[in-house]
């Protein structure tokens, strides 16, 4: 057997927890420490920059989180889709969807960027900025969004070179990204007196050199996946950019709707506000307790992420309980991580904050620790939806993991939003975060429990047929 088979053989066959902790690790590293960017820079550009640097860097998540949306859309799906085909031993088709990825990835980019920078200012205004923060959030725009396409790139690829056997591999290209950013951002910021620009280009020249070596492994013809020498296998097929682009929709959806929220929240931050300071705090807060809850949220999305490829493979092998034992582990894994986080906002939340901003006593962190133990409070429930969500993606069922990636942000929270602040104000709009978690959560059990006795039945009556829809790229029932 070689090392490529015995790779494939183990997805099939090796413990469970043995094999989710060895694909888990490396991606919750990576996820981690892909959190860590957004960290590092908010809090060098608080120690640095100042507190409406703060707040200008956080009016500009909206569009970093949109532009986000189309390497997951690409990234997402073709990591499935990989799996699978792995699964059936289709080299030839997985190479292919290798090509079409880097041609969805060059057109969403070159189109999705392009209106970016040409409606940038009403784009922010829109999003809820004053003539304050403006100046910052362009400053650190106008440098990130040309360079975006480096940054889908390695998202895209980093979930594919994980999907197709290295996930230690895809570990190590994250890490290399994340250390450098982490060196870059000190010296361009304090260093050399670049203020946020400084995190920009920190930023970018990371994410440059993490992509280099995520590309680089696809090159190589000896891995289990590679770019193809054929130029025919670089002409766009549409209808395999469709497959890919049908399993990325839930988590691309997803992305574009957390976009959404962020400019809901902000604009209800300004609305609320009595003063134009308030509503600096607020955006600015919201933005520290985004990125605090992300560090936990990462290591979440992590964990499924590493549940993904033993899920989709077994679906693909026809080994249904396999699939649904990694789901049971993964959720109860990422719950005890959602415990820890609620538990350090509950009881450790100023020295937390405090490292956001060179005021410490100031009115920005008084502020975000009152407002990080209300946000958290049901924090814990979070960890079953991001389990589901992957899980029903993993199975290829798109459209469910859609509907129970809208239902906490579209489905429960925008109706809180809409309530709660009328009669609480501000307060009311960190409160309607943790009571959409706890309807979001719920949801997710019912949609599981009611899942799991179906895929069994069918697997129990008709194993080939399922095994032969999954192969052909459709989901069982």
């Amino acid at each position: 057997m070689s090392r490529e088979e015995e790779r494939l053989h183990k997805l099939e066959n090796a413990p469970i927890p043995r094999l989710l902790f060895t694909y888990a690790l490396p991606s919750v590293i990576g996820a981690v420490v892909n959190a860590l960017y957004n960290i590092v820079d908010r809090i060098f550009i608080g120690q640095g920059a100042g507190d409406d640097a703060l707040a200008g860097m956080a009016i500009t998540l909206p569009i970093l989180l949109f532009l986000v949306a189309f390497g997951m859309l690409v990234g997402s799906g073709a990591a499935v889709r990989v799996s699978i085909y792995l699964g059936r031993n289709d080299q030839k088709t997985a190479e292919r969807l290798l090509s079409n990825a880097i041609m969805l990835t060059l057109l969403f980019n070159v189109t999705i960027c392009s209106m970016v920078l040409l409606f940038m200012d009403p784009l922010l205004h829109l999003f809820g900025a004053n003539d304050i923060i403006i100046p910052y959030a362009k400053e650190y725009l106008y440098i990130v969004v040309p360079a975006n396409i480096i940054s889908d790139l390695c998202f895209s690829y980093n979930a594919i070179m994980r999907a197709s056997g290295y996930p230690h591999k895809a570990m190590i290209s994250m890490l290399l990204g994340a250390v450098l950013n982490c060196i870059l951002d000190p010296i361009f910021i304090f260093g050399f007196g670049w203020g946020i620009k400084g995190a920009a280009w920190a930023t970018v020249i990371s994410e440059i050199v993490a992509a280099v070596f995520v590309m680089s492994h696809f090159f190589n013809q000896r891995h289990t996946l590679h770019f193809s020498r054929s130029w025919s296998d670089y002409r766009p097929d549409f209808k395999m950019m469709l497959a890919i682009v049908s399993i990325g929709i839930a988590p691309f959806v997803m992305m574009i709707v957390n976009s959404l929220i962020n400019i809901i929240m902000n604009r209800s931050f300004v609305y609320y506000a009595t003063s134009t300071s308030e509503a600096n705090i607020s955006i600015a807060a919201y933005g520290i307790i985004l990125s605090i809850a992300q560090l936990f949220i990462q290591f979440m999305v992590g964990v499924s992420m590493g549940m993904q490829p033993i899920v989709g493979f077994n679906l693909g092998a026809g080994k249904i309980r396999r699939s649904i034992d990694t789901y049971k582990l993964a959720a109860l894994l990422n719950v005890s991580v959602a415990a820890i986080g609620f538990a350090m906002a509950l009881f450790t939340p100023s020295l937390i904050v405090q490292a956001f901003s060179r005021e410490g006593d100031g009115a920005l962190v008084t502020f975000t620790t009152q407002a990080l133990g209300i946000a958290m409070m049901t924090f814990p429930i979070i960890g079953v939806q991001i389990t589901s969500v992957q899980f029903f993606q993993s199975l290829g069922k798109s459209g469910k993991s859609m509907f129970l990636s809208l239902t906490r942000q579209v489905v429960y929270l925008i109706p809180c939003l809409l309530i709660f602040p009328t009669f609480m104000g501000i307060k009311g709009i960190w409160v309607s975060m943790p009571i959409a978690d706890t309807l979001a959560g719920i949801t997710s059990i019912l949609m599981v429990l009611y899942q799991i006795p179906r895929l069994l039945r069918r697997y129990a009556h008709e194993p080939d047929g399922a095994k032969e829809k999954v192969l052909k790229g459709e989901s069982p029932q």
